[in-house]
């Protein structure tokens, strides 16, 4: 992992400051959202921390038992070297979701409505995070000018890949978020449209295969759609507890589109100034 600098001999890691940065991001974003919807700050904010801590337990998790288990059965001690690196995406996120459903069945919450304020923080954290990311993709095999020298070789950057596709998605959960039908909507669209970014990115990235092309990553966000699809489902059916429209939508105009597309555009040239800088 890249060093930026040391604070009293402790390196201090450009993927670590990326990912606090969008974990405050994120933050921010879903108190604004909580706020807008009525929702319980406090409550949003204990879902949240104990679901960053579950998530990283997750996905050290998931790494070892999808990508590397038999390493890891030979080199025990291993395992609780996160700092080196080797962290799932796909379990995080599935052990923090675990870990809201039982946060808000305890407290009694609506666990759509916290986890459609929540969706949009996540993604935008995501891609702030990735920025810092030092998982570079496959070697190129026609020279690109935005490629990246690593190892001797000029590489797909796919931490660029994988952020941009990732304002993406925040832009449209963000514009989505006044006009849904249900609670619910926001939380498995982002679903979706992550594991469609992860499953398009893996295609230049370096992971296990399962068969030809098709990877482990791409299983899972293939198993995390389903889910989506599944969820929505029964949502529809009535299952859950869910109200039909956000309320909030009869006394709130929307903002410019013009402007969000302007601010995300901002954040996508911020986000390549500072990882090629860095990273190059």
């Amino acid at each position: 992992m890249r060093i930026l600098f040391h604070i009293f001999g402790v390196p201090v890691h450009f993927f670590g400051v990326m990912i606090a940065l969008g974990m405050l991001a994120g933050i921010y974003v879903a108190y604004i959202e909580a706020k807008r919807k009525g929702l319980d700050t406090g409550k949003l904010f204990d879902i949240v921390l104990y679901s960053v801590i579950a998530g990283v337990i997750g996905a050290r998790l998931f790494y070892i038992v999808f990508y590397n288990l038999s390493y890891y059965i030979k080199n025990p001690v291993e395992i609780i070297k996160i700092n080196e690196g080797g962290l799932s995406i796909h379990g995080g996120l599935f052990t923090a979701f675990i870990f809201a459903v039982i946060y808000v069945k305890k407290h009694r919450l609506n666990f759509f409505k916290y986890a459609d304020a929540i969706a949009p923080a996540i993604i935008l954290g995501q891609g702030i995070g990735r920025v810092g990311c030092d998982v570079f993709g496959k070697a190129m095999s026609i020279p690109l000018p935005w490629g990246v020298r690593y190892q001797g070789q000029l590489v797909h950057p796919a931490q660029v890949y994988e952020f941009v596709l990732n304002y993406l998605v925040f832009l449209i959960l963000w514009r989505k978020r006044k006009n849904i039908k249900y609670d619910g909507q926001i939380f498995i669209w982002y679903i979706i449209l992550f594991s469609i970014n992860r499953g398009v990115v893996e295609l230049f990235r370096i992971n296990p295969l399962i068969i030809g092309w098709f990877s482990v990553a791409h299983l899972l966000s293939v198993l995390f759609i389903i889910g989506a699809l599944v969820l929505m489902y029964f949502i529809k059916r009535g299952v859950f507890s869910t109200s039909t429209v956000d309320s909030t939508m009869a006394v709130e105009g929307k903002s410019s589109l013009a402007k969000d597309i302007l601010i995300i555009l901002g954040l996508m040239i911020i986000s390549m100034i500072v990882f090629y800088t860095v990273q190059s």
